[in-house]
Parts: structure tokens; C-alpha cells; sequence
């Protein structure tokens, strides 16, 4: 049985490491829902279906919650069907187990995928690709279109096994100033050193995305608000610990955070983002440089 926190975990992989890193096999759609989205395979199995549990969800009609199975075996990757509804396709051909070559194409209800093979220059043409489509070019970090993407799923993860989650808003304290002051390369630099205080200070595992100018978004899943705003603070308090060289010398940078935690009564991902905002918000108008959420006293 697969593990639903190592699923979770997997699906909220920043993107720290992936430039340089080295190309692996790959699914990628080229046909249907979902068309450009890819996943990258490596030793672990892949489950290719409707529900929001799976590790690459196409959510199309056509398409059972549980469609297919990929894995790698004796250093060769093979897929099987899951008594899907409209059954699973390799080449045209329906298939109950196969085993995957470079250029297959993977019939998945209405959707079709490619697989490539590690290495192939078509499987790295799609990785940058993939590359310009959920990263952010300054920092690297997720994107906004593909922080929400990934945090949709999340919040429908949450509703359904009522499992806790919370988002952090993160904005760089008088970021305007910075930039009148020093210039728009330096104004790079705070957000580039913002991005990589982030990256070290977070779980390994957790969805980080720059999702404004000088703004950052946080996802903390199966945490409750008071675990995320730890978080935060630690978030905080690593970013005014440091010094950016700027000018003629080191400059302290703060930021200010908004923690909320996701509830049924919210209108999905706009009510989460507004909730968060407002303790953005409240945590600037305050005096800056803190963590501001729905539990505290401040």
C-alpha cells in the first residue's frame, strides 16, 4: 500500500536542486487534459489517475481515479493497467502490463503521454520546457501558476482526509526603498538571497514559490497554525540574521509574514489567500518585521 504522506511529499518537492541536476526518464501529455504537464520517474511507483491522491493527476472524466501504475524494474520502467474504466493504451494497443520504450505513447482515457527514456535530448528539451513553464526565472523557485496549481490539489487533499494546512504569505519589509536606494540589480539580489534563506530554512519537502515582486508563498501541509507559524518565525528570524551586501557595505533585510490555516468554510484557494493576506497585512501594519496569524494575541 502506498503511503499517502510520502505521495504528499513528493508533490510538494521545491525546485532547489533542479538546475544542473541530471535528466531522468520522464512522462510527459501531449495530448488531452493536462497537455505540457510532465513527471519525472525515477524509483519510485508512479500512479497515473483522476483523484487528487495519485502522483500525476489528470482529472478528466475519461480518466478512473486510479488508472495506471508506472515503476521501474531491473532497470527498466513498466506500466499496468488498474482495471480502469477505458483501460490503458501503449501505441494504440490496449495493454494490461508492458513494458515502456522511448517515444511510447501512453493512452490514458482522452489524454495521451510520451514517455522518454533518461538522457534522450527529447526528454531534456521537455525538461526545459517544463523549466520555463513552473519555475520562477529570477529565483527558481515554483512560480505563481504552479504554486497554484500544486495548492489547489493540497487544499482538495485536505477536504478530503480532513488533514490540516496552512499558507504563509512572505513580503520583503521596504522593498521599494531598497530598490530606490541601491537600484533594481541590488533590488535582485535581496530576492535572490530571500529565496535561498527560504530554501535552507524550510522542510526539505515543502512547497516554497515566489508568487509576487518581493512576495513568497509558504505551504505547510499536515501542520496546524501553530506548527506553520513556528515555521514562519523561523522563516523571520533567519532573514533578519543575515547580512546582504549591498552598497558599501552589509544591509539587514526583515520580512513581514501572514500565517492562515485552510478551513472547509473557506471558498477554496481565493478564501485562503485572503486569509493569509489579511494577516499580511496586519503583521506590516504593525510594525513589520513579524509573523502575524489567526491565533495570536498581537
Amino acid at each position: 500500500m502506498r503511503n499517502s504522506n510520502t505521495t504528499q511529499r513528493r508533490a510538494l518537492r521545491p525546485l532547489d536542486d533542479r538546475p544542473g541536476r541530471s535528466s531522468a526518464a520522464c512522462v510527459v501529455v501531449i495530448h488531452g487534459e493536462g497537455m505540457g504537464r510532465r513527471v519525472q520517474l525515477g524509483d519510485q511507483i508512479v500512479i497515473v489517475g483522476r483523484s487528487p491522491d495519485v502522483e500525476f493527476q489528470i482529472n478528466h472524466r475519461s480518466v478512473s481515479r486510479q488508472h495506471c501504475r508506472i515503476w521501474r524494474e531491473n532497470g527498466e520502467y513498466r506500466i499496468r493497467d488498474l482495471d480502469s474504466t477505458n483501460r490503458t493504451y501503449i501505441n494504440d494497443k490496449a495493454v494490461q502490463e508492458a513494458t515502456l520504450q522511448d517515444g511510447d505513447h501512453i493512452g490514458v482515457g482522452d489524454s495521451v503521454l510520451k514517455f522518454m527514456e533518461q538522457g534522450s535530448l527529447e526528454a531534456r528539451y521537455h525538461e526545459e520546457l517544463y523549466q520555463l513553464a513552473t519555475s520562477d526565472p529570477l529565483t527558481g523557485l515554483y512560480n505563481r501558476r504552479q504554486f497554484q496549481e500544486l495548492i489547489e490539489k493540497e487544499i482538495l487533499r485536505a477536504a478530503r482526509h480532513h488533514r490540516s494546512l496552512c499558507l504563509a504569505l512572505v513580503d520583503i519589509d521596504h522593498f521599494k526603498a531598497i530598490n530606490d536606494r541601491f537600484g533594481h540589480p541590488m533590488g535582485d539580489t535581496v530576492i535572490r538571497g530571500v529565496a535561498d534563506i527560504l530554501r535552507r530554512t524550510v522542510r526539505s519537502d515543502q512547497l516554497v514559490a515566489r508568487i509576487g515582486g518581493e512576495e513568497f508563498a509558504l505551504v505547510y501541509a499536515e501542520q496546524v497554525l501553530a506548527e506553520a507559524a513556528e515555521g514562519a518565525e523561523r522563516v523571520r528570524a533567519a532573514v533578519q540574521a543575515h547580512h546582504f551586501e549591498l552598497g558599501n557595505g552589509p544591509t539587514a533585510v526583515t520580512v513581514s509574514i501572514g500565517v492562515a490555516q485552510w478551513s472547509g468554510a473557506m471558498s477554496g484557494l481565493p478564501g485562503l489567500l485572503r486569509a493569509a493576506d489579511s494577516e499580511l497585512y496586519r503583521a506590516k501594519r504593525t510594525g513589520r518585521n513579524r509573523v502575524c496569524h489567526g491565533d495570536d494575541n498581537t
